[in-house]
């Protein structure tokens, strides 16, 4: 892999905290980063036309992401910081082989990530949640081979029962398969986890709009535009949440690496 130019900053709000980081983090970022010690933030990449998944297509976030090492270095830098990274069924599906780790992203600041993990006080990794109301899942996908939790229904805890490895653990969250925002994050904060990275998809990530629960919002912006093949074909950033009038993001920060744009909004949770 190349040697990443570092990212450059383009706007930064004033009261934005930016201390913390290791040097060669501070560098490839183009300048300091911090988050809440208690936050929700999302991760997303996006077409110019708003496009963050192609359902057909395997991986197709790293078709939208068009290649850019920029983006897996910053993707890296925010499940560094996560005690939890929070993906949904369809999520897990769509990447047979991930694993959701800093290291795995970007595995040139591999040392730097654990470093900023050890200057944080966290365990070497987060743990990965992932929501499926059936359990209907992979149970021999790899993220379940390290610290890990499935959060379900009553049904789905029965159905997965004894078919996970002793390094996941079931959380039963009720009846309904349909889970609410609310049990999903209460679930975590029980489980002590303060600063949770949402990595699932647009809509699981509604829902938490929806819900009001969502502190932060980082979107990179790749050059592409895809268009659509009809119904279904295409996924916007958020789906099946009705979010009218309007949530509301404030921006933070912007960033430039080539073509690709980073930015950053708090989001208005009322």
């Amino acid at each position: 892999m190349a040697e990443l130019a570092p990212l450059e900053a383009l706007y930064e709000a004033g009261s934005l905290p930016t201390a913390g980081l290791p040097a060669e983090l501070e560098h490839l970022h183009g300048g300091g980063f911090a988050l809440p010690e208690d936050c929700l933030y999302a991760n997303f990449v996006s077409t110019l036309d708003g496009i963050v998944a192609i359902p057909p297509m395997p991986r197709s976030n790293e078709f939208i992401a068009d290649g850019s090492d920029a983006d897996r270095f910053l993707m890296g830098l925010l499940r560094a910081h996560a005690d939890a990274v929070l993906i949904g069924s369809g999520v897990l599906r769509a990447s047979p082989r991930s694993t959701w780790r800093a290291e795995a992203i970007f595995p040139s600041a591999a040392d730097a990530y654990a470093e900023l993990r050890r200057n944080l006080g966290i365990p070497p990794e987060p743990e990965i949640a992932v929501v499926t109301g059936s359990g209907a899942i992979d149970t021999a996908h790899p993220v379940f081979e390290a610290p890990s939790v499935v959060l379900t229904s009553d049904a789905g805890a029965a159905r997965l029962q004894g078919g996970l490895p002793d390094t996941a653990s079931v959380v039963a969250l009720g009846a309904a398969e349909l889970i609410p925002s609310s049990a999903i994050v209460g679930a975590l904060r029980e489980r002590g986890h303060r600063r949770v990275l949402c990595e699932a998809g647009p809509h699981t990530f509604g829902g938490l709009l929806e819900d009001g629960v969502v502190d932060e919002l980082f979107l990179t912006t790749s050059p592409l535009l895809v268009g659509t093949a009809g119904p279904g074909s295409r996924f916007s950033l958020v789906e099946g949440a009705d979010l009218t009038p309007a949530a509301h993001g404030r921006l933070l920060s912007m960033r430039r690496h080539g073509s690709h744009v980073f930015t950053r909004y708090a989001l208005d949770r009322a």
